[in-house]
């Protein structure tokens, strides 16, 4: 059995970062093959360490529908593939039209609430009628896949209303991540605060920055470190220099493993808007460190309030203040539901489970074409 997973880059992303832990942990006579489109080649190193096979096809420009659909058809021609899985919006509206010209089976994947009403809100003007031009295109195409693998249950529900998917053709399977060997035992204080993403609006930054002011007037000693890189870094810099916290918050960027950093702090905040399900919050899960998070739906499939991790209504600053504060008053109770979440990560969230689940769901649809 031969499959392409087809994504836009190999960027240093999170389903880009999670099909680099999952892919190598299928079984031998699956043969994968990672496809991709646009000039950014930041995991490609990492993606042939593991042996993995890629192929870039090339496409100048943003979009290049086109020559995209016509290169994937050729590469489908002379590599020969049972089964195509596509992610992310430009390389699913490109492998559609690729799997209704060649016949060969498409799984489509639900990896982000792409059509979240916080993210409706965030377009203005013409970007509002180009998010809903490819929306129509992302309903009208979606009857092409012949099945669905979501990451989180409430991203087949939300999908069914925007898209008309049928749910019966949608299985979940969440994300998975490699269990940690080393063990997490800051538990002693909670002074320094990790969060990890790209920086963009709706990973909810600004918010952590204005709860954070709020925890320093009572708690001077904390820290906040923030990993990640995005386009959002410039109003985040303002903001620190605004609030006077240059010499308490810092961006130190893109870093390798950034899992292995988590042990250098004691409490992981993590305020998205909306997501898909979050490597980064599972990886935190790993690690074993203390969590707080949003309350949104793709979070509470993977933590439980009070018993794995704190929560906060999305978007509340002073709520999540009250919690960061609730954690620097708490340790021995932080410590403890950085355990149960750990427990949680290994029973559900393990990457050799996950691989198997997803295997499964590959070499059953291909039985049905």
């Amino acid at each position: 059995m031969k499959a392409f997973f087809i994504l836009d880059t190999l960027a240093n992303a999170g389903t880009e970062k999670s099909y680099l832990q999952l892919l190598p942990q299928f079984s031998e006579d699956l043969e994968v093959f990672v496809v991709y489109f646009y000039a950014d080649h930041s995991l490609l190193s990492d993606f042939q360490n593991k042996g993995i096979k890629t192929c870039y096809l090339g496409i100048n420009g943003k979009y290049g529908f086109y020559h995209g659909t016509k290169r994937l058809v050729k590469l489908i021609k002379e590599e020969k593939p049972d089964v195509l899985v596509s992610s992310l919006m430009r390389s699913n509206l490109i492998s559609r039209m690729a799997a209704f010209i060649s016949g060969v089976p498409l799984i489509g994947t639900l990896v982000n609430d792409s059509y979240n009403p916080i993210r409706l809100k965030e377009f203005k003007g013409t970007g509002y009628w180009k998010f809903k031009f490819f929306w129509l295109l992302d309903k009208w195409t979606s009857s092409i896949p012949k099945y669905w693998i979501a990451n989180a249950k409430c991203l087949i529900t939300s999908h069914s209303k925007s898209l008309g998917i049928d749910s019966a053709k949608a299985d979940v399977v969440y994300r998975g991540r490699k269990l940690t060997e080393k063990k997490y035992n800051c538990y002693q204080t909670i002074h320094h605060f990790v969060g990890c993403g790209r920086l963009i609006s709706r990973k909810g930054w600004t918010e952590l920055l204005d709860a954070f002011h709020l925890v320093l007037q009572k708690n001077a000693n904390c820290t906040l470190t923030i990993f990640g890189e995005g386009p959002l870094r410039s109003s985040l810099e303002e903001k620190i220099t605004k609030l006077g916290l240059a010499d308490k918050v810092f961006l130190p960027g893109n870093v390798a493993e950034v899992q292995e950093k988590l042990f250098d702090y004691d409490c992981f905040v993590f305020p998205s808007w909306y997501e898909g399900f979050s490597g980064a919050l599972l990886e935190a899960m790993m690690v074993g460190i203390p969590i707080i998070a949003s309350d949104i739906p793709m979070n509470l499939e993977a933590i439980t309030p009070d018993k794995n991790a704190l929560t906060f209504p999305v978007k509340d600053a002073e709520m999540l203040a009250k919690q960061m504060t609730y954690a620097i008053n708490n340790p021995q109770k932080m410590a403890e539901m950085g355990q149960n979440a750990r427990e949680e990560a290994i029973e559900r969230f393990d990457i050799e489970k996950i691989a198997k689940a997803y295997e499964r769901v590959l070499r059953r649809v291909l039985n049905l074409t």
